[in-house]
């Protein structure tokens, strides 16, 4: 697989909501809140996790086990999907921790596991680290 333009907008999607992730955990610990900071970020988190499971709906690998150029991975697009909804839900009937529980599992389960599965022999990003690496 190489690097294509929508490959490139999910990799920019995805990092930047691995980037900006922690400042919206952090702007609203307890503590220290900072509830302006927290919605900014919070709202481009939400945004680049969009974009970044929008977008891998379109990008299809035939190389690696799959069901219609879907592979495994694919299964986090629901799941963030889903978890985002579910969130939002939560924020809306005003029961906070639920919503930071949910946030936080999607920060963790869908940026950083799914980061980890990025860098797996076979994967573009896994492939330009094993080769820097070898």
């Amino acid at each position: 697989m190489q690097l294509t333009p929508l490959i490139a907008f999910h990799m920019g999607c995805a990092l930047g909501a691995t980037a900006i992730g922690p400042v919206a955990l952090w702007a609203r610990r307890r503590g220290a809140a900072r509830p302006a900071l927290h919605r900014a970020a919070g709202y481009g988190f939400v945004l680049l996790m969009l974009g970044s499971a929008l977008s891998a709906l379109l990008i299809r690998d035939f190389s690696l086990p799959n069901w219609a150029g879907f592979t495994p991975i694919h299964l986090l697009v629901p799941f963030t999907l889903g978890l985002l909804v579910l969130s939002f839900w939560h924020l809306a009937h005003k029961r906070i921790d639920l919503h930071r529980h949910i946030m936080r599992r999607l920060y963790f389960g869908a940026c950083l596991t799914a980061g980890l599965f990025t860098l797996l022999p076979g994967r573009l990003l896994g492939g330009l680290l094993w080769k820097q690496l070898a």
